[in-house]
């Protein structure tokens, strides 16, 4: 049986911090009373769960304050799917709009005309290029979290070597801050040969296949960092099958159940769990209190936990994210 090195718990508290400029909420709502204000809540992928719990804090904030919510979601991340969707919810007319911009240039334009139409637009986890259109933004430390990741690496592999990226797609605002936050650190540390980033498309299958190709040409990897949730699972894969689960050590972000059970199996060795719950919740209050001509942070980041083998069923066990609410 192989050993399982455990990692002492490191633990990223990112400040639930207003950085500053606070909104005020113009404009209009088509409701008279608080009660009545319709909200609609566009995920970045349908059936994810960090979505999946964003939604479930989502429904919990808006019973709390007597509103009514409609969710939906592309069934892949991807700016083609989602932008109908963004339309279809614009033609509604709803109060506000909740969303995870699947693209920071092709959701641009979309979120302009909604937020043209009177809508209050929250951005809930992503973002785009130019979000002064923006009632609120509401997000992880995203790169705070891509240097967590780096130091579950590094306390792994004290003596250094070489590490690389398992990234989904470039020009998702998160995932390029937990990418920056990742290499501003390697490349900090000598000791580490840092080997860029591989994009896999949100693919487990894809990320598989590239890490092994990987390990095939640089056998010597002591560690991978995987940005998102498809990208650990795939991540994962490709390092079980290449039997080097030993060796080459997996820093994911996002904690689903995929990735808590690869935690456990030793797979995977530190996992940089979001609070989406939090971070959907935060977004219901800013669009209710724009929508009631209240002052509004403009910007908030959320906190977030590196959950080892020490602390997942202590600390950590309140950071794993949820199949259904």
């Amino acid at each position: 049986m192989k050993s399982k090195r455990r990692l002492v718990s490191l633990v990223g508290i990112g400040a639930i911090a207003a950085l500053s400029l606070s909104a005020c909420a113009g404009g209009g709502s088509t409701s008279s009373t608080p009660g009545a204000y319709k909200l609609s809540f566009v995920q970045g992928v349908a059936g994810d769960e960090f979505y999946i719990t964003m939604q479930c804090g989502i429904e919990a904030e808006a019973a709390k304050l007597g509103v009514t919510v409609n969710t939906q979601g592309p069934a892949k991340f991807d700016p083609t799917l989602q932008k109908p969707i963004v339309d279809s919810v614009v033609a509604s007319k709803p109060d506000a709009l909740l969303i995870a911009p699947t693209d920071v240039t092709a959701m641009q334009a979309p979120l302009n005309a909604a937020a043209q139409a009177g809508i209050k637009v929250v951005l809930v986890d992503t973002s785009v290029d130019d979000p002064s259109f923006a009632t609120a933004q509401i997000s992880s430390d995203n790169n705070g979290g891509g240097k967590a990741g780096f130091d579950a690496i590094k306390q792994l592999n004290p003596n250094g070597g070489k590490v690389l990226i398992m990234a989904t797609d470039p020009g998702i605002s998160t995932t390029d801050a937990r990418i920056a936050g990742f290499e501003d650190a390697v490349k900090a540390d000598s000791s580490f040969d840092y080997l860029g980033v591989q994009y896999s498309h949100n693919d487990p299958a894809e990320a598989a296949k590239l890490i092994t190709a990987a390990l095939a040409k640089d056998p010597d990897i002591v560690g991978v960092f995987a940005t998102n949730t498809f990208a650990a699972e795939g991540t994962a894969t490709g390092v079980r099958q290449a039997g080097k689960q030993d060796t080459v050590k997996i820093a994911g972000f996002d904690a689903g159940p995929a990735q808590v059970k690869d935690l456990r199996d030793g797979t995977i060795d530190a996992l940089v769990a979001q609070q989406p719950a939090l971070i959907g919740a935060d977004g219901v209050d800013a669009a209710v209190a724009a929508l009631k001509g209240e002052t509004v942070t403009a910007k908030t980041q959320t906190g977030f936990q590196v959950l080892t083998l020490d602390n997942i069923d202590t600390t950590g066990k309140d950071y794993v994210y949820k199949s259904s609410c």
